[in-house]
């Protein structure tokens, strides 16, 4: 289990930006890293650095994947047929906690984990209480009964900030989603943008 307890703005002030989209991230007034040398002049990052960054926002933008989970992602989007960059956005978002943050069944991907692992999701009628589950196309998502009242699913469908996307078929009036298909990575709506082939370059060094 990851061990990640630091405040989720702190992602988003270290590398400089809002990975979410959401309106009240400090990187909205300041682009500058925390800290008293976060708005020193940086020079232009080495391949390596760059390829760093890459894997360290869509590493952070999935909230508590630890290293080791995440290279095993890596491990298994090469094996896949296809490009491993596209095969590695499929798998993150194919993961139980990041289908339903895109269901707007939950207002953050943090809040996501917590949500499944308290065991208020089930997945064709079975609870699953394993944030890391892989969802496969056809798959139905829903919120158990005694946790549709929750204020947290309630304010979370009526939020404006972001749109359910197209491979999700969502139902807020019974908080239940199908997973229809792999997404690829432009169908991922990201609020930056993702480099996952600078991810598997990084990997295979």
């Amino acid at each position: 289990m990851s061990k990640r307890h630091e405040a989720k703005y702190k992602i988003d002030r270290r590398l400089g930006q809002n990975i979410w989209g959401r309106p009240k991230s400090p990187v909205n007034r300041r682009e500058y890293g925390p800290g008293q040398h976060g708005q020193r002049r940086k020079g232009k990052p080495s391949d390596f650095g760059t390829q760093l960054r890459a894997k360290q926002k869509l590493k952070g933008y999935y909230g508590s994947i630890s290293e080791k989970q995440f290279r095993r992602y890596y491990a298994e989007a090469i094996r896949l047929k296809g490009d491993s960059g596209e095969n590695l956005v499929g798998l993150l978002e194919r993961r139980l906690d990041a289908v339903i943050y895109r269901a707007k069944f939950v207002p953050t991907v943090f809040a996501a984990r917590q949500f499944v692992n308290h065991g208020h999701i089930t997945v064709n009628g079975k609870r699953v209480n394993i944030a890391s589950y892989q969802v496969k196309p056809g798959d139905v998502i829903a919120v158990k009964d005694s946790s549709k009242q929750l204020a947290i699913v309630i304010e979370s469908a009526a939020l404006a900030e972001r749109d359910v996307p197209d491979y999700i078929d969502a139902d807020h009036t019974k908080f239940s989603a199908t997973f229809t298909r792999t997404p690829t990575l432009t169908d991922v709506p990201y609020a930056v943008q993702m480099e996952p082939n600078l991810v598997i370059e990084f990997y295979s060094r």
